[in-house]
């Protein structure tokens, strides 16, 4: 076998050592799944093997899970064909049973991180033991690319800590670090990396090889659907599953199913029913979307798939970061956590004293959680340097300048750090909206200026939007994508416009909500129906989240920039109001909500916003089909205006590869994960069908929803998006 390798020691005891050629990481590949049946038959048929430890050859973890790459590949290839994909699902759930009844005691040896799929592997072994790192992450995060687990998780986790506890967890995606695993039920014992084989071979050795499911003793934990505490789960469940997904995840609504009837059956049966419903949400477009964007896409991206071939790699050690605020200081942090030496520059030396102070509270959870050491920590802050010298810039490598959204500032930070850097070095402009080119004209040297957007928390948000000005040269490209890489970021890559292609697309979001707001939708209904649609918060949630000045100044900014030109966004005289009675949003307490100052009391809606905007929409609200109709109508509104944007950038040649503006939407604003981004979405409802609707949308609502030219040539031909642009940058 090519990805294990079996020794038997004198006691009988065969180790079995998961390790997939080639890989850093262990995951279950399309060769991986075909020989674990084959050892899992030697264990059964060899009677020198007493009894079983697996373990992997990793120094990085046990198993992340299923490959989806190969995973997506055999699967939808097959041409829809179910009976072919059961079958191949089944093969390692019959498997991973087979272990479990072999007869013989099988104990995991947990060296590292066990995700998904090699969570599951280790379920169907008698007795876990795990190393005590907290770096090990033990998890079911499947539902995060539209899945639920598919190797027995459904089934087993249930009859291990209970279905409330499995539900939840499995619904949810997280990870259980290995004292919270242990404590939770789900592996019994943790102990030094050093030890985790021995260990498990000393319980092998007095161990009994079978599950407690298969004990005739055997009771489900907090009981069943018909167990009067049990039946609450399921009630309950369905509830706030909803309420999590609104419908639009056909992975959740399928793991429910799964669990509900896999615990009222003996284990064999359960496990095929398991099967069945994961391969009816695998071959969903939901699933087939979000695997694509979410994984697949944003695998090559990490891994450079934009990245100037013929540039020759770079390996930033010191980085200037200007401004010490939210973003510089966030983006200070996770160069330090990178290993980047950081100058960290503000106009006095208390406010790039509070930057750093940023970084310390991050840093100091994380050891108060045991998630790093004390010395690891004195030493990445000790990579923080707050100052107010620029002399200190000279010898970085890049800068990141994080100054107030003024061309003013930026232009004089712009000739200060430049004066200090070296021929190669890049800067950088962390401007969320400001076209680069025209940032670029306080430079002396354009072609090594760029656009690296963040976005804002920077230690949680993962995506970095680089952008092209005019003049930028491919070194600075290739520079600035290896920056991004280094930090463990997300990189797009786009051509400079107002707004580049995020902040544009995703204003359209909140100037729509705007938009129903002075039509006199219920502020309310409009918030709601925008988590309806799968976006993270509605749009007037998000618009104070974002901070209402800003959307003000920007507005302001625009118009002077533009002129006569400028058409206003809907609802920006309300705005204006609100700003100017000191309404500023989440940021100051008070938006379109007040938020109470008690942390944790709910945020309520600001009444005064009923003079400014009073709700005159009511009918088809009420009751009757006529209410859901209108529901999905402003659904529709919402994601397809969002759609309709990126669709035009992709016509003004600010995106030119549909993976960017697919993961660039999910990751950077929030777009409906289940849709697998914007141009998923069209392609996915068809271009055809897509351009019809936005038709009747702009006759209705104004030319906002006009589609250009292109789209409606596709449309005719029946094309997509990933059909004829699909790897168009991988393959240059």
């Amino acid at each position: 076998m090519e990805n294990f390798k079996i020794d038997v020691d004198a006691d009988g005891i065969a180790l079995i050592t998961f390790d997939v050629p080639g890989r850093s990481m262990n995951t279950l590949t399309s060769g991986v799944m075909k020989e674990i049946p084959e050892w899992v038959e030697r264990v059964k048929t060899d009677d020198a093997i007493k009894g079983v430890v697996l373990t992997s050859g990793k120094a990085t973890g046990f198993c992340a899970g299923a490959d989806l790459g190969d995973m997506a590949e055999g699967v939808f290839s097959g041409g829809g064909d179910l009976q072919a994909a059961y079958d191949a699902g089944w093969r390692l759930n019959a498997a991973l049973r087979a272990l479990e009844t072999c007869g013989k005691p099988v104990a995991a040896a947990i060296n590292g991180l066990a995700l998904g799929g090699g969570l599951e592997l280790t379920l169907a072994c008698h007795h876990r033991v795990v190393a005590d790192d907290s770096k090990v992450q033990l998890g079911l995060p499947e539902i995060k690319v539209g899945l639920f687990p598919g190797g027995g998780g459904t089934q087993r986790l249930p009859r291990l800590i209970g279905v409330q506890n499995a539900l939840m967890q499995i619904s949810e995606g997280k990870s259980w670090r290995p004292k919270d695993a242990l404590a939770a039920g789900v592996v019994h014992q943790v102990v030094p990396a050093a030890e985790v084989v021995q260990t498990a071979k000393d319980w092998v050795k007095t161990g009994k090889g079978v599950q407690p499911w298969d004990e005739k003793s055997f009771k489900l934990p907090g009981g069943g659907p018909y167990h009067p505490a049990g039946s609450q789960v399921f009630i309950m469940g369905n509830a706030m599953l909803r309420k999590q997904s609104y419908g639009n995840y056909p992975a959740v609504l399928n793991m429910m199913k799964a669990v509900y009837e896999g615990v009222q059956l003996p284990m064999d049966a359960a496990l095929r029913v398991e099967t069945r419903y994961f391969i009816k949400t695998l071959m969903t477009p939901q699933a087939r979307a979000m695997i694509r964007s979410l994984f697949l896409s944003k695998q090559e991206l990490d891994k450079g798939a934009l990245r100037p071939a013929k540039e020759p790699k770079s390996d930033p050690k010191k980085v200037t970061v200007l401004g010490a605020g939210m973003m510089g200081a966030g983006i200070a942090y996770v160069q330090a956590m990178a290993g980047i030496e950081t100058v960290l520059i503000d106009q006095s030396q208390e406010a790039a004293e509070k930057g750093k102070a940023y970084a310390v509270g991050l840093i100091e959870k994380r050891v108060s959680r045991g998630q790093m050491t004390r010395e690891k920590a004195d030493a990445t802050l000790a990579l923080i340097t707050p100052t107010t010298d620029y002399a200190l810039v000279k010898g970085s490598d890049l800068v990141i300048e994080a100054v107030f959204e003024s061309r003013e500032i930026k232009a004089d930070v712009t000739k200060k750090a430049e004066a200090q850097l070296e021929a190669g070095a890049v800067f950088g402009s962390n401007t969320s909206t400001l076209p680069i080119t025209g940032l670029a004209e306080a430079s002396v040297r354009p072609e090594d200026f760029i656009g690296i957007h963040f976005f804002s928390p920077v230690d949680k948000m993962m995506l970095v939007e680089i952008i092209m000005g005019e003049k930028t040269g491919q070194a600075a490209l290739a520079k600035a994508l290896d920056y991004v890489m280094k930090i463990k970021k997300t990189p797009i890559v786009v051509n400079d416009s107002r707004g580049f292609y995020t902040s544009r697309c995703f204003a359209t979001y909140l100037t729509e909500g705007m938009a129903m707001l002075k039509e006199g939708y219920s502020p309310t209904l409009i918030d709601n129906v925008g988590r309806m649609t799968g976006m993270p918060r509605g749009p007037l949630e998000m618009h104070d989240d974002v901070a209402l000045d800003l959307s003000y100044k920007i507005a302001k900014q625009t118009k002077l920039d533009l002129g006569d030109a400028y058409v206003p966004n809907p609802g920006e005289d309300i705005v204006a109001a609100m700003v100017e009675g000191g309404r500023y949003g989440r940021k100051n307490g008070k938006g379109f909500y007040d938020y109470p100052e008690q942390k944790g009391s709910p945020k309520t809606l600001w009444p005064g916003l009923a003079e400014l905007a009073p709700t005159t929409q009511t009918e088809g609200f009420g009751e009757g089909p006529s209410a859901f109709d209108s529901v999905d109508g402003l659904k529709t509104r919402l994601l397809y205006r969002q759609a309709v944007e990126a669709a035009r950038c992709w016509d003004e040649g600010v995106v030119d590869d549909p993976r960017e503006a697919d993961v660039g939407a999910i990751l950077g604003w929030g777009f409906a994960p289940w849709s697998g981004g914007p141009i998923s979405l069209i392609d996915g409802v068809g271009t055809k069908a897509f351009v019809e609707t936005c038709d009747r949308l702009a006759e209705t609502h104004g030319d906002r929803f006009k589609v250009p030219q292109f789209l409606r040539d596709m449309a005719a031909k029946g094309e997509t998006f990933y059909g004829k642009f699909g790897g168009k940058k991988a393959a240059a």
